[in-house]
This record gives structure tokens, sequence and C-alpha cells, in this order.
């Protein structure tokens, strides 16, 4: 992928540049099944204390369906499109750290439009702790980051994170409903400025702001 910094006028249709394209509305409901399933598996393998054959014998399973899942992938850097009720259209790509449907590694993390505002409610288990029973820090700025990101998409063309400031006001706590919530707060020619935080009942645990460029993105 290249990406040009050059100033374009709407979101092309990235299928038309070569890129691998699926609708999210065309994900099979037992894939996203399956994404959760091996979520739970990931953090029950963290936190496990079985039998060392209980352990082999998972191992195997694994490998298996490892295999059998692998043997017919999607191309790396598969985009999901996503058209809201408003008519506001979104890429991310499928396989997203942060934010992949497809990606049992990313929390469950569902970023909609709400007004002038992108906004999710989120809980995150023990996989993403860093000190004992808080999120890790890494983990927060990530979760800005994307939220931050998708706010941005809101002006209807993609863009990259320049700058992140991310202020750590609160520990975020693990296993708790977290609001997270960003938006546009200006705009500077191909400078798009956003704004985000993070909440637990409420209360702010961690903001950020960042400057987001407007690219044009092409396949070569």
């Amino acid at each position: 992928m290249t990406v040009d910094a050059q100033p374009i006028a709407k979101l092309s249709d990235l299928s038309d540049l070569g890129f691998a394209v699926v609708e999210h509305s065309e994900l099979p409901a037992e894939l996203l099944d399956l994404v959760d399933q091996v979520r739970g598996l990931v953090h029950a393998v963290a936190r496990t204390q079985a039998d060392t054959a209980v352990l082999a014998g998972a191992a195997r399973t694994v490998a298996a369906l490892t295999e059998q899942l692998g043997a017919d992938p999607r191309p790396l850097g598969t985009m999901v499109h996503r058209t809201w009720p408003d008519g506001h259209t979104e890429y991310g790509t499928l396989s997203n750290i942060v934010a992949g449907p497809a990606n049992p590694l990313a929390p469950p993390l569902e970023l909609v439009r709400d007004g002038e505002e992108v906004r999710a409610e989120v809980t995150l288990n023990g996989l993403y702790e860093g000190p004992p029973g808080l999120v890790h820090g890494g983990w927060v700025a990530a979760l800005l980051d994307q939220a931050l990101g998708s706010a941005s998409s809101m002006t209807g063309r993609p863009s990259l994170t320049a700058n992140l400031d991310v202020n750590y006001r609160k520990p975020t706590p693990i296993g708790a409903e977290l609001t997270v919530a960003a938006r546009i707060t200006g705009t500077e020619r191909r400078k798009v400025f956003v704004s985000a935080e993070i909440r637990h009942h409420g209360v702010v645990t961690a903001e950020g702001t960042a400057v987001m460029v407007q690219v044009a993105v092409s396949r070569s």
C-alpha cells in the first residue's frame, strides 16, 4: 500500500483501487461467534491451571483447528466496509488489532455514530491487563487512537495519525464497563483535530487529542 499525502475530495471505493473489501453486513454470524469464542479461549489460556494432559490435548485440538481454518485465508490487508444509516461510509482493516471484527485479539469495541461523536461501550478482560486489575496504558492509548481515527473519518476522507497526546487521569479498571467517545474539534486544510476520552461510571480515566492528516490511498 502506498499513501500519497495530497488533498483529496472524497473517500474512494477501495475495491476500485485493488483492495480486497468485504461488507460488514456480509460477515457470517458464525465467523463473529467464532471470533468471540476464540477471544474467550485466549483469556482462558492466559489464566488456566489445568493439568498437563488437558493442556496437551487442548494444544493438539487447537493445532488441528488452526490448520483447518488457515487452509483458505483472506488476503493480508483485507478491508471491511460499513455504511451507517445516515449514509456515512467507513473502511477499516478486517484484522485491525483494536477494532477488527475478525480479530480475536481485538477487544469487543464497536464504535458507532452518535450525533457529532463516535461512541462505544466496552469491557476489557484480563488479556488487556497491565498493573494488577488495571488496563495496560498501551491499550488505553490504543482505544483512544482508534476512536480518534474513527471520529476523523466522519469528514468522509481517510486520514492517518500525525500526533497523539494521551493524558492518564485515573487508573482504568479491567472487567468494568467503559465508555469511549471522540469527536472532531476543528480542521485546517488536510489536518483534522480530534479529541476523545474514556470514562468509567462517568469519570474520565484517560483523554487524548490528535492531529490526523487526510491522505489519498492507492495500491501499488
